[in-house]
């Protein structure tokens, strides 16, 4: 072949893979369309439950019904009888944020917990339970709820990979490309970093159908468990993770012209996945968070990923490495102020009251990568405004000491990404400030009267109680006065007595109540039926911290 064929089949083979990186790029933007939820959704919290938590039933109810704060996908649903024997729920109908269950059977007497697991929109599981009885309580059924130790560590793993594969490895092709003068240093390490990104990133999809469906890691292979991770939102977080990689390795790998191009797509990608699932993202208001996660994310890859690359070619090629530093160290701050801006909105977003910082786990994590990050500031300082200008002027001893002050940023980074993969089991404090406005309710059915109670918020601290009175074959009961006591002996609290008043609507209430301590709580209602009749129902709810 002659050198003119040669160049022309050269450019001809760049022009090809320009165009497929072009339509690559396209494709990435349309699946970060796709994954986009159409609302905005947050960490669903249960709502309201029927049969209610606590609930004694005279007769066995026909179905079962879970609502929850926002539309859920169910996964998992079980209902254990009296003696432990777990029955499978299958017949499920979805109405908007509800979930309607069929019983398939007639239930016994005794007490009943309805086990529920299901998909929330930032495409974590949630799951509880519920009981109630029906005639009389008896000796509650034992629902474990043991922590698969095993499952989480590979989670957590596999997280952390996937992590490095993103940030130090589309990052590092990033820096390779357009920071570096036509040198190659530290592509291996980058390379060897998206590889264990292209082994986590489809390990984690199926970790992540196990989570979802409560199984153990001995399920692993088994189709469902990959089609259910797929079906999450992570599902999206892992295909547009994959094409990331691939990105990053073609620019690489494949032919210079397109390096950039192929690197700064890896890069985009990068910003895309982390904002297509996960808790910052789910978060409202989604035209805020979503885009914050993805300069903050985009952010994290392009300063984690030039670290390597940057300290491999100050040590390896000093008189090369020069331009490499000064581009860096001319972008980093304007990258850094981006990165920190997007953490603190979504810090604020996130944690809400200052207070969940101590007493959240959440909260304590975020402490934690903040010392970290506090510690990795104040040496980029060091390194950008002592170290950078002689070290671009040839001493060689600070070109030592800057080789070594990089690698303990990168060792400080991966402790970061290792604080931040523990928020995949740690909901936000905005999630639990979700639940905790939810009410504790109770459905209370005797043969002469019947009563929905519900107590909002359902915490310690001032509370207002809505009572919905009925007689005993649910007809309705024109109660001349209702009285609410609530008693919890077992803590020294003498019973609580509040008249209801009644608006108007058709419920009774009973404002300015204080409830002093969390816990399961006796709620009695003392109902006048007439001047001569009086009907006393009760049972216990429980009131979260």
């Amino acid at each position: 072949m002659s050198v003119a064929s040669f160049r022309w089949t050269t450019c001809r083979f760049g022009k090809r893979a320009g165009w497929l990186a072009i339509g690559l790029l396209a494709a990435i933007m349309l699946l970060a369309v796709i994954a986009a939820p159409n609302r905005a959704l947050a960490h669903a919290a249960l709502v309201t439950t029927d049969p209610a938590d606590g609930a004694v039933l005279g007769q066995s109810p026909t179905q079962f019904s879970l609502t929850f704060s926002e539309p859920v996908s169910p996964l998992v649903l079980t209902l254990v009888r009296p003696d432990g024997t777990p029955v499978a729920l299958t017949s499920f109908r979805l109405s908007d944020q509800t979930v309607e269950i069929g019983n398939p059977e007639v239930l016994g007497a005794g007490t009943h917990v309805l086990s529920w697991r299901v998909i929330s929109a930032d495409g974590h599981p949630v799951g509880g339970s519920v009981m109630f009885s029906i005639g009389a309580p008896s000796a509650a059924p034992v629902v474990s709820e043991a922590v698969d130790w095993g499952l989480r560590s590979a989670i957590w793993t596999s997280k952390v990979l996937l992590y490095i594969g993103l940030f130090l490895g589309v990052g590092g092709a990033f820096a390779i490309a357009w920071l570096a003068k036509g040198g190659r240093s530290g592509q291996r390490f980058a390379i060897a970093a998206m590889l264990c990104g292209l082994v986590a990133a489809p390990l984690s999809l199926g970790l992540q159908g196990l989570d979802a469906l409560g199984a153990p890691l001995a399920h692993l292979a088994q189709p469902v468990v990959w089609q259910t991770g797929l079906g999450t939102s992570f599902g999206w977080t892992v295909l547009i993770a994959l094409m990331a990689l691939g990105l990053g390795l073609l620019s690489l790998v494949g032919p210079r012209a397109d390096s950039k191009l192929f690197a700064f797509a890896g890069l985009v990608c990068v910003g895309v996945a982390l904002a297509a699932s996960g808790h910052a993202s789910a978060a409202e208001p989604q035209w805020l968070t979503r885009p914050m996660v993805f300069l903050h994310g985009a952010g994290i890859a392009f300063w984690a990923g030039a670290l390597a690359p940057l300290g491999l070619a100050v040590r390896r090629q000093p008189a090369e490495a020069g331009l490499f530093l000064h581009r860096f160290s001319r972008a980093i701050p304007y990258v850094v102020v981006g990165l920190a801006a997007a953490g603190i909105v979504l810090a604020v977003i996130q944690v809400q009251m200052p207070r969940a910082l101590i007493d959240t786990a959440y909260g304590r994590l975020l402490l934690v990568k903040l010392a970290l990050l506090i510690f990795l500031f104040t040496l980029a300082a060091t390194n950008r405004w002592k170290l950078t200008a002689p070290a671009e002027a040839g001493e060689t001893e600070v070109q030592r000491r800057l080789v070594r002050s990089i690698g303990v940023e990168v060792l400080i980074v991966l402790a970061i990404l290792g604080v931040a993969a523990g928020w995949r089991f740690t909901p936000p404090p905005r999630a639990l400030a979700i639940a905790a406005a939810q009410p504790a309710s109770i459905h209370i059915h005797t043969l002469k009267a019947m009563a929905d109670l519900s107590i909002t918020p359902g915490h310690v601290g001032p509370v207002a109680a809505s009572i919905v009175v009925m007689s005993g074959d649910f007809g309705p009961l024109d109660a001349k006065e209702v009285t609410l006591v609530l008693s919890k002996p077992d803590s020294g609290i003498e019973p609580i007595k509040r008249p209801a008043t009644k608006p108007g609507d058709g419920t009774w209430r009973v404002d300015d109540l204080v409830i002093p301590v969390p816990g399961r709580w006796t709620a009695r209602l003392d109902i006048l039926v007439s001047d001569f009749e009086m009907v006393k129902i009760e049972a216990p709810i429980d009131i979260r911290p």
